[in-house]
């Protein structure tokens, strides 16, 4: 039997699709680690091929006492992934020590290390999005939840370990099996509900004079892209580097609401609310991958246009969700659902670069 993969966070979203991928290449001996509370996350799991799953605590106290299990490769998404979360202690525990922990452990044991950084450790984008390791430093994260994730990133830099692991900031990531995100939830998802309970799509107006409504812009990437990126640097290289994972092209909010609308059969009705004053000092109006280094690494392969991933995500997973919930639309006629609760209207800004589901 091969070695164990060893996959944290496997029951969220890019977790999910993670383990998705690797079952379709063939690997099913993998230990996943994950806290499934009482929500239903778990149902992330179905369908799902692998050995073993086992909560985050018991995981890192075997690291710690030294019984975990051999492995081969340690892909490591766990961690609180809210931009909201206020608490800053939990979220060095969560984000900065149990990370460094598992990466000592993995560097050790000779287990390749790829963990999840983000693109909140850019902050304000005022310093630029670039990932080589000479600008890492002065970066000034808005949140804790950046600033925790930067926190791993600057001790993997100052100690060389970044040379022997891989850390992936992602960016504005959508796709299927983010549902149990709530707020976190990108875009996409919101406003397909919105669109077929209500016929249209609420967004924020601009606040400033240089940027026009609705053409605030995010680097947009599918999940299916950011699994590729992963497992390219999990299973295919042995390069070293914090690297960022976007597409290296910046798209507008109206850009994602047309592509969203013509992948439901719709015509675009999109109405403009003001943005909360108490956000307006924090929005994001510009976020984009520079892609130099990830090329430069080897990653070569191209990524699926706005439209096209918006396309496939509603075709091949919203629309049936949707069905079975009891929204049934109707992507043909733009008829609206009858059962589903209306969602708020209000989406909150980009206020963490990786936040996907703030417009």
């Amino acid at each position: 039997m091969s070695t164990p993969i060893i996959v944290t966070g496997a029951a969220g979203f890019i977790g999910r699709n993670i383990v998705t991928e690797l079952n379709r290449r063939g690997h099913k001996n993998l230990l996943l680690v994950d806290q499934l509370g009482t929500d239903e996350k778990w149902a992330n799991l179905v369908g799902l091929r692998f050995d073993e799953v086992i909560s985050p605590t018991k995981f890192i106290e075997s690291v710690k006492t030294n019984t975990a299990p051999q492995a081969s490769i340690c892909i490591h998404l766990g961690a609180c992934s809210a931009t909201t979360e206020k608490d800053a202690d939990y979220l060095l525990e969560n984000n900065y020590r149990y990370t460094r922990t598992l990466c000592e452990w993995s560097l050790r044991q000779k287990i390749r290390f790829v963990y999840a950084s983000s693109a909140a450790t850019y902050g304000d984008g005022t310093l630029g999005y670039s990932d080589e390791d000479s600008a890492t430093p002065a970066l000034q994260p808005l949140n804790m939840y950046g600033y925790s994730k930067h926190l791993f990133d600057l001790w993997a830099l100052q100690t060389g370990a970044i040379d022997r692991i891989v850390g992936l900031k992602y960016f504005n990531v959508y796709g299927p099996y983010e549902d149990h995100k709530g707020g976190m939830r990108s875009l996409v998802q919101k406003a397909y509900h919105q669109i077929i309970e209500r016929g249209y799509l609420e967004l924020f107006k601009s606040h400033r004079p240089d940027c026009r409504d609705g053409e605030q812009k995010r680097d947009f990437i599918y999940v299916r892209d950011a699994v590729g990126v992963t497992l390219h640097f999990a299973l295919e290289s042995r390069t070293g580097g914090l690297l960022n994972c976007g597409t290296g092209v910046a798209r507008t909010w109206l850009d994602l609401a047309h592509a969203l609308f013509s992948a439901m059969g719709r015509t675009p009705d999109i109405h403009f609310i003001e943005m909360p004053e108490i956000l307006r000092g924090k929005y994001q109006y510009f976020t984009q991958a520079d892609d130099a280094k990830l090329r430069r690494a080897g990653y070569a392969k191209p990524f699926l246009s706005l439209e096209d991933g918006v396309s496939d995500y509603v075709k091949t997973y919203l629309a049936a969700r949707a069905c079975a919930g009891g929204l049934m639309p109707d992507l043909a006629s733009g008829g609206h659902g009858g059962h589903g609760q209306p969602h708020s209207s209000q989406m909150q800004p980009n206020v963490g670069l990786d936040h996907p589901g703030w417009c």
